[in-house]
């Protein structure tokens, strides 16, 4: 026997930008294909035409990219089991809707809209599931015949058997249990020919050889319609693991619709790719460390099994957290780069690794690398408010000490602060709080043994004496 390749899949709709909840589904999937020597799969989910546009399949790629959710199979990539686009697997659809039909598993159904939706409201009125009634489900040949001679559209439809229960274990949410009474005849192609979402994604789950399927909560209903299908079309079901939603502070869904950032945006910003992926790995999931790991290390401890039921709340705070962790571990060629070209423009190339050095502590995005690389390396630096009352409270005789320790000890840090505790007769945050001021504009940053040889003798005595007299 066989054994099946391990293999997860991100299936995302291209109808927009990539956004934080299904971004971690992708990371997910990209996580426990690592964990397992696996593959990831991408399929392009654009079944629905007046929505899709391949602007965003193409952004959506570069997003992942950017991520480094780089998949295994799937488009630009290519594998075994293409086309990865559900655009152009319509002639897979239609064999298996023969198939269907051909067995008498799926009839065609005239019903209006406006039919079903009158029978929704009385069934909910009565207490009952709002499934389909079955109207359709006895009409003869020569009924068929007869409508479809006139013109009237017809959905096909899933004849569900009944009596029966359908279950599964989920490897997050445990047993699951259906009955098949509860469902209702289902629609698996729409009057206009296109297959319905859980037809597709099911054919194509099994025809891709996927082995188990991450993906939202909200999904769960679908998984016993699916695994009918598998079923009736003879097919090979994977595993299911349904996880917990991403919600935002008001408890309400975190998604596009309801203003979750892009990762296009989230880009733009200046978070890191490292700063997501150990955000939102830990977004309904724990690790038992709560250590800064890159995506492999992320991806060998991660673990199905520790996955939450509990909804998922987004935390700006925990994500700035990360992004202050990922500033701290990327490379410096990684970091310059980030920094942007602002940053690039001001601070010398010889002086670029200590200036990174210097203030990696102190910067969370590259606004605040620009205002440092002004602040150390522009003639005057921008002095706050705070900054300056401090200063002024030093007092000018302060200042010209300050300015005698620097031709004494030029930009050694250490002796020059020694030698001003002794002549000022200052110490700790009295010595070191108007000295910082003076000399970057700010009350706090970064350490001033880095900070001072950085501006240098010239720049530094310029800045001190403006404020000896």
């Amino acid at each position: 026997m066989t054994t099946r390749v391990f293999k997860t899949r991100f299936a995302p709709s291209p109808t927009g930008l990539l956004h934080l909840g299904n971004v971690r589904t992708a990371l997910f999937n990209h996580l426990l294909a690592r964990r397992h020597n696996g593959v990831l799969l991408l399929r392009l989910e654009d079944t629905d035409a007046m929505r899709g546009h391949e602007k965003y399949a193409i952004a959506l790629m570069h997003d992942l990219r950017w991520l480094g959710l780089q998949w295994d199979e799937g488009p630009e990539v290519g594998g075994d089991a293409g086309p990865y686009e559900q655009s152009r697997r319509g002639e897979i659809y239609q064999r298996y809707f023969a198939v269907l039909s051909d067995k008498q598993l799926a009839y065609p159904c005239f019903c209006t809209e406006h039919e079903l939706s009158i029978a929704r409201k009385t069934a909910l009125a009565a207490g009952r599931p709002p499934r389909y009634s079955g109207k359709c489900r006895a009409l003869t040949p020569e009924d068929v015949r007869e409508r479809f001679a006139k013109g009237i559209p017809a959905t096909l439809r899933f004849r569900v058997p009944e009596s029966r229960t359908i279950t599964f274990d989920d490897k997050v949410r445990g047993p699951q249990s259906f009955a098949t009474d509860d469902i209702g005849d289902f629609v698996i192609r729409r009057s206009d020919g296109t297959p319905a979402f859980f037809f597709c994604n099911a054919v194509d789950d099994a025809e891709m050889g996927v082995t188990l399927v991450v993906r939202g909560e909200d999904h769960l209903a679908n998984t016993p319609r699916q695994l009918m299908l598998f079923e009736a079309l003879g097919l090979l079901a994977p595993e299911y693991a349904h996880i917990a939603l991403v919600v935002g502070a008001d408890g309400a869904p975190l998604s596009k619709r309801t203003g979750s950032q892009s990762v296009q945006e989230m880009r733009e910003t200046g978070y890191l790719p490292d700063a997501l992926n150990n955000y939102l790995a830990r977004l309904g999931h724990s690790y038992e460390e709560n250590a800064f790991m890159n995506t492999q290390m992320l991806g060998e401890r991660f673990d199905v099994t520790r996955l939450h039921r509990a909804p998922a709340r987004f935390d700006a705070a925990q994500l700035l957290h990360w992004q202050r962790e990922a500033v701290l571990h990327v490379s410096a060629d990684v970091l310059w780069n980030w920094m942007s070209e602002d940053v690039h423009r001001l601070v010398p190339a010889a002086r670029r690794d200590a200036f990174i050095e210097c203030v990696r502590g102190n910067v969370v995005f590259p606004a605040d690398a620009v205002h440092w690389a002004k602040n150390l390396f522009a003639d005057q630096a921008v002095v706050t408010r705070d900054a300056r009352e401090t200063i002024q409270s030093a007092g000018a005789t302060f200042f010209a000490q300050a300015v005698d320790a620097l031709g004494k000890h030029g930009v050694e840090f250490k002796p020059l602060s020694d030698a001003l505790k002794k002549t000022s007769g200052r110490s700790g945050k009295a010595l070191f709080q108007p000295l910082r001021a003076a000399l970057t504009g700010e009350l706090d940053g970064p350490e001033m043994a880095k900070v001072l040889p950085l501006l240098g003798v010239e720049r530094a005595r310029q800045r001190l004496e403006q404020y000896a007299s």
